[in-house]
């Protein structure tokens, strides 16, 4: 099995990667959605958020009120610790279920483990490989009110509880640039993809 970590900050074009990766063969795990999943109602995760910051968190059909919740972390640093001490471990022990799954189903196996906070969060799956989708903040911001419809004040509060980008080119060992069309990101995860079945990442 070969596990690439691809991280970067939020509207940095990640989903384009995962899915490009995806439709070569890669097995792709999407931590945001196991983030979602590990608090649905009745999980443990759940009852604990509901624990940490009240009812007014809770939809009225029992799910999670992730506007109400964003509204009480984005911008409020002790906050988003509370927060990530529930979901962060959870997610993790998910993780590492769904990446022996993959490696079990076949040996050979190419997992790609899409997790926007990875330097936020510590992870530290065995990566063979750390790809940062990378793009200018101002591209970034841009991205999430076109495209996600964000107010600019939202917009820069979300960017601004994501690790600085330095802190992700950091850890990189491949960087994609995502500030130009969707094609030339793809043409970046196809050139990625050959040198890893190639085994000469």
């Amino acid at each position: 099995m070969y596990l690439i970590g691809l991280t970067g900050g939020i509207a940095s074009g990640k989903s384009t990667i995962a899915r490009r990766l995806a439709e070569q063969g890669a097995v792709h795990i999407d931590a945001d959605r196991l983030a979602r999943e590990v608090v649905e109602p009745g999980t443990e995760g759940l009852a604990r958020i509901r624990s940490a910051f009240g009812d007014d968190v809770i939809a009225p059909d029992g799910t999670l009120d992730r506007a109400a919740l964003g509204q009480r972390v984005f911008g409020h640093p002790e906050q988003l610790a509370t927060l990530n001490a529930i979901v962060h471990p959870a997610v993790r022990a998910l993780t590492r279920r769904l990446i022996a799954e993959a490696e079990q189903a076949n040996p050979d196996a190419v997992v790609v483990y899409d997790v926007p906070l990875l330097v936020e969060a510590a992870v530290d799956h065995p990566f063979d490989l750390v790809v940062v989708a990378h793009a200018d903040e101002s591209v970034r911001r841009e991205r999430l009110i076109r495209l996600r419809g964000f107010s600019e004040a939202d917009a820069a509060r979300r960017l601004g509880s994501q690790a600085a980008d330095a802190e992700r080119l950091a850890i990189a060992d491949v960087v994609i640039d995502t500030d130009g069309s969707i094609e030339q990101t793809a043409s970046q995860a196809d050139a990625l993809w050959e040198r890893v079945v190639r085994g000469a990442p």
